[in-house]
């Protein structure tokens, strides 16, 4: 049982929070008594993401750490990968259609996904579950299955049990295919898998108006553009909106949805659809958007503004200085945890003529950086920082690969991760092409050239590296 106070609770509720949206201060009670001991059920948190980009930036990350707070007071998240409706392509915040994404590309997505959560989110089972909505919104003929698949049905015939080989294109096969495959039973042990059909959907859509869909913002505005707009985006929150009813059919209950702003609408759906099932309706949050490094828009990838949390230290540490310094206290608030108080304090020091902004911008940088990388890493992004910006030197102790001769970057790639330098070979790649990478001074923009000799490299602005033969 978690102790804390209802001060604390309201705090959690409404930090970085926009709108929260909960009638009767149902969820606020529940999550009261559940601190208190009171309420023994799962409180479940559902965050619902297609995983159309693989990586989470710090503007993804504001509602990650909002329920991460909310595991610590002993709720479940249940990370719903919209891999089914990545298909058809969230609208939010579009003005033409968003392309589809193909299942092999959603797949390794999703894997990137799961993989960057556990820097922020608890994992465990007691406290985290994930799921797929393909597993209730897809059938038996939609899975394709390989030339060479195998299954067989296990019957008992007399004293004897015997496995009899079922074509798997048949329709028998088909459907143990697809039981075997369904996470509702072989990660979360269900026994009665739930799905939707189209009368599923069809009922659904009895209870929700056309009036009601197409008075949305962003439709209204694509209308009023000639642009096009399919059905299938028109659908989209009601998809999701039958998500959440799932996820009560599966989990026992679906508490609380959170969302960005943009995601308002959709959320709120699932409230409409959750009603029209006889089932103690979501409460919704949504959570406030991070603007990016360049001032002006959200933070996204599309837009290349905005901070990974697989940055590497130095690389996350000087993101974060170069943002204006207006942003200042809107990142206190929605990256760091830092106390509210401390937050004013530092934005009334900031309207002060007294106070030097970059100092506050470096107490910013390794608050963020030490989140994802320890304190030790965030000390070295900062020394690092200070030399080369400040004291406009190389660091006097970069770090030391040893290599052989003819080894390129792509031979050290694996190296390079280990220390923390790249994220990744997509990223060392994507820094060549920008003209990132240097040698001895030197620009190159090819990952197959040899060291023949010991050099120093340098990735992007602030790492750097000497290759030792």
């Amino acid at each position: 049982m978690v102790t804390i106070s209802e001060n604390k609770i309201n705090e959690i509720l409404s930090r970085g929070v926009s709108e929260f949206i909960d009638p009767d201060d149902a969820f606020r009670q529940k999550l009261l008594k559940k601190t208190q001991g009171e309420y023994t059920k799962d409180i479940i948190i559902k965050l619902g993401v297609d995983p159309t980009r693989p990586d989470i930036h710090l503007g993804h990350a504001v509602i990650l750490h909002k329920m991460r707070a909310l595991q610590d007071l002993g709720c479940k998240v249940v990370f719903l990968v919209g891999d089914f409706t990545a298909s058809i392509g969230d609208p939010s915040g579009k003005d033409k259609t968003r392309p589809e994404v193909n299942q092999e590309e959603v797949e390794k997505n999703m894997e990137t996904y799961l993989d960057q959560i556990k820097k922020i989110l608890r994992t465990d089972e007691e406290v985290f579950s994930w799921i797929r909505n393909s597993d209730w919104f897809t059938s038996p003929f939609d899975i394709t299955l390989p030339k060479d698949y195998k299954i067989t049905l296990t019957v008992q015939k007399g004293s004897e049990t015997i496995d009899v080989p079922i074509n798997p294109q048949s329709i028998e096969g088909r459907a143990l295919a697809f039981d075997e495959s369904r996470m509702q039973k072989k990660a979360l042990q269900k026994k009665n898998i739930t799905s939707v059909s189209v009368v599923n959907l069809l009922w659904t859509l009895k209870h929700i108006t056309h009036g009601r869909l197409i008075q949305r913002d962003m439709f209204q505005e694509r209308i009023k553009k000639g642009s096009e707009l399919s059905m299938s985006e028109m659908l989209y929150p009601v998809f999701q909106g039958i998500d959440s009813h799932i996820l009560y059919k599966i989990y026992g209950s679906c508490d609380l949805e959170i969302g960005g702003t943009d995601q308002t609408f959709n959320m709120l759906v699932g409230r409409d659809v959750m009603h029209a099932n006889n089932e103690e309706p979501q409460a919704v949050m949504s959570m406030e958007i991070l603007t990016g490094t360049g001032g002006r828009e959200k933070m996204s990838k599309s837009l290349d503004n905005y901070i990974a949390i697989t940055d590497a230290p130095e690389d996350m540490y000087g993101k974060v200085m170069s943002i204006p310094d207006e942003l200042m206290v809107e990142y206190f608030e929605l990256c760091t945890f830092t106390p509210n108080e401390e937050i004013e304090e530092i934005e009334k020091s900031l309207m002060g003529k007294n106070k030097n902004p970059r100092d506050t911008k470096m107490r910013l940088a390794r608050e963020i950086v030490a989140l994802y990388h320890g304190e030790k890493e965030a000390e070295r992004a900062q020394e690092n920082f200070i030399a080369v910006f400040q004291k406009k030197i190389t660091p006097e102790t970069p770090i030391e690969i040893s290599i052989s001769k003819g080894d390129t970057l792509l031979d050290i790639v694996e190296r390079l991760k280990e220390k923390n330098l790249i994220a990744s070979k997509t990223e060392l790649q994507r820094l060549a092409r920008a003209g990132g990478i240097y040698v001895d001074g030197e620009r190159i923009t090819s990952l197959a050239r040899p060291f023949s000799a010991t050099a120093t490299l340098k990735l992007g602005k602030t790492r750097f590296v000497r290759l030792i033969i």
